[in-house]
């Protein structure tokens, strides 16, 4: 999932280099919704592998 963030993020500053400002704007949102589903899946794994070793 993190993989996926980044290559929208890739996406999104090379459609901005040669100014499709849309696409890049939507590229980055995606990147940015994956981010944090990434970060809040990581986050329940972490504290669910804590909480099972108690």
């Amino acid at each position: 999932m993190l993989g996926w963030a980044l290559l929208f993020f890739l996406i999104a500053i090379v459609a901005a280099i040669f100014g499709f400002g849309g696409i890049a704007a939507a590229s980055a949102g995606i990147a940015r919704i994956l981010f944090f589903l990434f970060l809040a899946v990581f986050l329940v794994t972490l504290i669910l592998g804590v909480a099972r070793r108690a």
